[in-house]
């Protein structure tokens, strides 16, 4: 188990640094001067270039894709006394850190990964991240959950009653969520139950998980802002998921387990959720946790139709602006939790099954 763990450790590991040198690459050959973005386009040149030696690109391509490995890893080169060096790293930009060793004027140090600065705002990256991310987490776990209950509930019903109308409609619901676009579904939903029937259901097609009082003076949980954004996002985990419990628990009621307990007399019920669906859940429970990983990654236009003010918010405001260490530090979030996620799911489904550790 030990090395099926290393194994998909460093096989992270090796994503996260694709992406990392991809990413820098691609936003820094883009067109554009961060310099001139934050300074306005009536910015004299030695502004402009006193800015661009501040943020390190008056180097060359190379050195700034060191410096910029640098400020990710946990682990970094310090140097205390020269500022033009790209291992300098400078505590209004940074958390405190630990030195490790010293030689010299040089640090080997352990801090938090340093995602740069927004150029509109100033803020840190991981500021704008950590007051976003959490938004974003709240829907997607809502709409999984939401999805797995649904999904599994009609998966088991349809593999129970196969070749009924209810098989029918089971398939005929999730082939419809499979087939609709997020963006077109986000929009649909919330024309027919925000404007339709706004006067039955009481929702709203924008609105926040904290919304302002009447008076001004303050704010207040108001959880039926997030029931459309989770209802649009959990459509199409909710009908793989319905397709996948079906095939999953047909395979497993035709087994012969199934069929000895059937035969002892224990009741259908127990059947079924004790033994049928309890073997039946490993590819479920495998694509339910890339489904919210992808949800985690894939909640932009939900969250955009609806005003949802998470990272999909964030990342289509940065890229209007061309702030790109905002869309570069999201994006490299996402991959990490990415990685992550499926790191996790790989360890369970070992877990699960034993088999999977031989490969």
């Amino acid at each position: 188990m030990l090395n099926y763990t290393l194994k998909r450790l460093f096989y992270g590991l090796l994503v996260i640094l694709g992406v990392v040198t991809l990413v820098f690459f691609l936003f820094n050959i883009l067109p554009g001067d961060p310099a001139r973005m934050m300074l306005g386009q009536r910015a004299d040149a030695e502004s402009i270039e006193m800015i661009n030696r501040d943020l390190g690109r008056d180097k060359p391509l190379g050195t700034q894709f060191v410096a910029y490995l640098n400020d990710l890893s946990p682990l970094s080169f310090h140097n205390s006394k020269d500022r033009e060096s790209y291992f300098f790293l400078d505590p209004e930009k940074y958390a405190p850190f630990a030195r490790i060793v010293t030689i010299g004027s040089t640090s080997l140090v352990v801090k938090a990964p340093y995602l740069r600065r927004s150029y509109q705002s100033k803020r840190k990256v991981t500021e704008i991240i950590s007051s976003a991310f959490p938004q974003t987490a709240l829907l997607a776990v809502v709409a999984m959950a939401f999805a797995l209950v649904v999904g599994i509930l009609l998966g088991v019903l349809s593999a129970v009653y196969k070749d009924t109308w209810v098989d029918r409609l089971a398939i005929f619901l999730s082939t419809l969520g499979m087939s609709l676009p997020s963006f077109f579904a986000a929009i649909l939903i919330a024309w027919i139950f925000a404007y339709l029937l706004a006067d039955w259901t009481h929702l709203s097609m924008f609105g926040n998980l904290y919304s302002i009082d009447d008076y001004g003076e303050g704010q207040f949980l108001d959880l039926k802002n997030l029931i459309l954004p989770a209802l649009t996002l959990g459509i199409r985990p909710l009908a793989t998921l319905t397709q996948l419990t079906k095939n999953s628990m047909l395979d497993a009621l035709s087994q012969d387990y199934v069929r000895t307990a059937t035969a002892k007399g224990m009741s259908r019920q127990r059947v079924l959720f004790r033994h049928a669906l309890r073997n039946a859940l490993n590819p479920i429970v495998t694509s339910a946790s890339g489904w919210l990983a992808g949800l985690l990654a894939g909640a932009v236009f939900v969250e955009y139709v609806f005003d949802w003010k998470g990272m999909g918010v964030v990342v289509v405001d940065a890229l209007d602006k061309y702030d790109f260490p905002v869309v570069m530090g999201v994006i490299l979030f996402i991959c990490v939790l990415l990685v992550v996620i499926n790191i996790l799911t790989d360890i369970l489904y070992g877990v699960l099954d034993p088999r999977v550790r031989i490969r």
